[in-house]
């Protein structure tokens, strides 16, 4: 057996995990940190244009062997598994959540509230724009003051979006650029952005943050080891104590050899899925029902927000294809008045192409060649079509969980999770009043710019999930507590979105990394000088 010793391991190598790892080597030069990540490293910058033209000319993975075949889960919404996790494929979306977030229990009576106050997210929320280089402008709606300045002014709007902001304040909506995580010009070993348009597959200049950036600054001076490649199967439990004393792990090129990882504290961050998987894994005599679980809710709880969509024609001429990625975001209605029945969404613009495409056949069905082929082309270029979606705050039941699917295992035999998103009562009981309330405000949009609504749709799935793991400040109500630190095992962490007890109702990721930087303090408290 190959035994590494440390004073911290991380578990995963996602964007939570790059964010620890630097700033834990920043409070802590000393200390020993290693990252182990069951997927492998794609540090090859210099090859995504030509993946991305393999994509656009064969209809190739942009991301070759980010994935492992027999490590997947039901009812995940990514496949992902490399060093860099979801964030290698992100858009760089960096919206905050509000202070309402953090108290849904207290102002209406729903879901819980979360164990830290509003000042204490606010604050590593700069921190977390800093350290990714967010781009962005202020909200102008009362209630989103901010502490600290943008690094970075907002992305500029392409013309397309420029047409679309003034179509789209006719409501009285006021929108904003949204806040990207793009660097506007080079920095930080990274280029600045030349709107390829390719935010979701490559950027190939590096401008958009991805962790992989992060891992290689930390490990050229060795101020961590990454360990790719590498599988944690489950963490071990000191005899007689509640410490956790090693993660036993298997490497891919040597799966019969064990791997195992002692350390002062364990950081488990792998996510919304795997985090609440290897806890469950990590069973035993003593811990029948997996490590961290005295109070059954590990695995449950799991979370995100609907989303519903419509595509609007307008009669502004826009050009479809200059910066697709890039939106524009209103946060009207990310507040609530108490006496008033509950709805929380954000509101988004997109240019779009619906419609504006070449076709072979026509709304009939007949062949069009030709002459006839370009006519019906030219006449749905006039005008324009935009993409409007709302991000809605629906609230997570105890039985929206995770659990181990004795039914699909992984080459060493281990059970994958399944995952079931299941609403609570009052978030299904106001469901159609919340979609006719995202209706009308969709309709009030097309109707002031004198436009008109084409279609609609919903999503089947929860965007931006999290919890599994939820923080709370009651050991029967919660697995962890507002920093991450297990209420079982005093030297055991979960961080970034597992650890949140609702989705919100906008971009996700800025909020899972500023969690994860509160905790890198804490977390640093604990390590030696």
């Amino acid at each position: 057996m190959t035994v590494h010793e440390c004073d911290v391991c991380i578990v995963g190598g996602g964007i939570t995990s790059a964010m620890l790892a630097q700033k834990l080597a920043e409070l802590r030069p000393s200390a020993r940190i290693i990252v182990v990540e069951a997927g492998r490293s794609i540090f090859d910058r210099e090859n995504r244009g030509r993946y991305r033209l393999r994509t656009l000319e064969y209809g190739e993975h942009p991301w070759p062997g980010d994935y492992i075949e027999d490590q997947q889960a039901e009812g995940i919404i990514s496949m992902t598994m490399a060093v860099g996790g979801l964030a290698l494929h992100w858009g760089g979306a960096c919206n905050r959540f509000s202070r309402e977030d953090l108290r849904l229990k207290s102002l209406y009576g729903l879901a819980d509230d979360w164990p830290l106050e509003w000042a204490e997210l606010e604050r590593a929320y700069g921190e977390a724009e800093r350290r990714l280089n967010v781009c962005g402008e202020p909200s102008p709606y009362p209630g989103d003051e901010r502490s600290t300045p943008y690094p970075q002014p907002p992305m500029p709007l392409s013309y397309n979006l420029e047409v679309l902001k003034g179509w789209a304040g006719q409501s009285g909506y006021r929108f904003n650029p949204l806040p990207m995580a793009r660097n506007l010009k080079p920095a930080d070993g990274r280029g600045g952005c030349c709107v390829f348009d390719t935010c979701g597959d490559v950027c190939p200049s590096g401008a958009r943050y991805s962790p992989d950036f992060t891992f290689r600054q930390l490990m050229a001076p060795k101020r961590i080891a990454l360990h790719d490649r590498t599988l944690v199967r489950r963490l071990v439990v000191d005899d007689g104590k509640t410490t956790v004393a090693a993660a036993e792990a298997r490497h891919q090129d040597r799966p019969d050899e064990p791997v195992q990882y002692r350390a002062r504290h364990f950081v488990v961050a792998s996510g919304y899925c795997w985090s609440s998987h290897l806890l469950l894994l990590s069973s035993s005599p003593r811990f029948p029902n997996g490590l961290a679980n005295g109070s059954g809710l590990v695995g449950r709880y799991m979370n995100g927000h609907r989303f519903i969509s419509a595509t609007a024609e307008v009669a502004e001429q826009t050009y479809p294809g200059q910066n697709m990625t890039h939106s524009l975001i209103s946060r009207e209605y990310f507040r609530c008045a108490t006496g008033q029945p509950f709805v929380r969404h954000d509101l988004r613009v997109w240019e779009s192409s619906a419609g504006r495409t070449p076709r072979l056949r026509d709304d009939g069905g007949r062949l069009l060649v030709g002459d006839e082929l370009l006519e019906d082309w030219r006449s749905r270029t006039k005008g324009s079509a935009v993409r409007l979606r709302a991000y809605v705050d629906v609230h997570p039941s105890i039985d929206s969980r995770l659990t181990l699917d004795p039914a699909k295992k992984n080459r060493y035999g281990d059970p994958m999770p399944r995952i079931e998103h299941r609403l609570d009562a009052a978030t299904e009981g106001r469901m159609a009043a919340t979609r006719a309330h995202v209706a009308g405000v969709f309709g009030r949009m097309a109707k002031a710019g004198g436009g008109r609504i084409v279609s609609t749709g919903e999503g089947d799935y929860l965007d931006h999930p999290g919890g599994g793991c939820r923080m709370g400040t009651d050991p029967a109500t919660s697995v962890c507590d507002s920093h991450g630190r297990t209420h079982d095992h005093e030297n055991l962490f979960v961080v970034g979105a597992p650890t949140t007890p609702t989705g919100g109702c906008t971009n996700g990721t800025l909020t899972f990394v500023a969690l994860t930087l509160r905790s890198a303090e804490e977390i640093a408290r604990a390590l030696p000088t």
